[in-house]
């Protein structure tokens, strides 16, 4: 007799994260250990960013930066790390985001990972002077692309969707997947998220133009999704 082979759901993934910026248990603005000694300056990657708690600079999902006298500019940042909740991402997760694209050069925003010294996944990365490409990247295990698409472009609303993969970090833009890096992450992984906006200095990409007054880009949803069984 044959047995019939019984098959097993698939794995069911979960809300476990829904980001409310607001939130002061669920992050803390204008300071990461991302930055030099937690910020608020970080010149050594090219950036004029000040970091500010500002809540107006973050805390409702438009991310800003303004001119400062001292030519640094005051910018705002989000991150899990040193909140009340301390969440952070893993291993099999999935993160999704709608977020809207700023205009101006110079503007330089990014949802990206960090733990430790390292651990950082570029969910996206973007420059108004590239402005049909996001920039993909895996630092843990070093993989990147260049992702062109003629949907991306300043002022543009894009979806963006992460799989933090054991053996690849997969990316999907506006419901197409755009790249598997085949590198992953491994499997005891685990970083806090950081949400800004920073701002070109001009060495890899232009400084803002003379007058501009306000940097900005809107992140309307960001959400984290984890399996209920087991890491995939």
């Amino acid at each position: 007799m044959i047995e019939r082979l019984r098959l097993l759901p698939r794995p069911r993934r979960t809300p476990v994260f829904t980001a409310d910026f607001t939130s002061p248990t669920q992050w803390i603005a204008g300071r990461s250990w991302a930055y030099p000694d937690g910020g608020p300056v970080n010149p050594g990657d090219n950036k004029l960013d000040h970091l500010t708690d500002d809540p107006a600079y973050s805390r409702g999902g438009v991310f800003r930066a303004t001119p400062r006298s001292d030519g640094d500019w005051d910018c705002g940042l989000l991150t899990t790390e040193g909140s009340d909740e301390g969440f952070q991402v893993r291993t099999g997760d999935v993160l999704e985001a709608r977020v809207k694209l700023p205009v101006q050069l110079g503007a330089w925003p990014a949802i990206w990972t960090w733990r430790d010294g390292g651990q950082e996944i570029d969910v996206f990365e973007y420059h108004p002077d590239n402005p049909d490409l996001l920039e993909l990247s895996n630092h843990v295990r070093e993989a990147h692309r260049y992702h062109r698409d003629p949907a991306v472009r300043p002022g543009a609303w894009i979806d963006v969707k992460v799989e933090f993969g054991k053996g690849s970090v997969v990316w999907w833009v506006n419901g197409d997947r755009v790249f598997s890096d085949g590198r992953g992450v491994g499997r005891r992984w685990s970083a806090y998220l950081i949400v800004n906006l920073s701002v070109c200095a001009g060495r890899y990409h232009p400084a803002p133009e003379s007058g501009v007054t306000e940097l900005s880009y809107e992140v309307a949803q960001l959400r984290v999704y984890r399996t209920l069984r087991g890491v995939l």
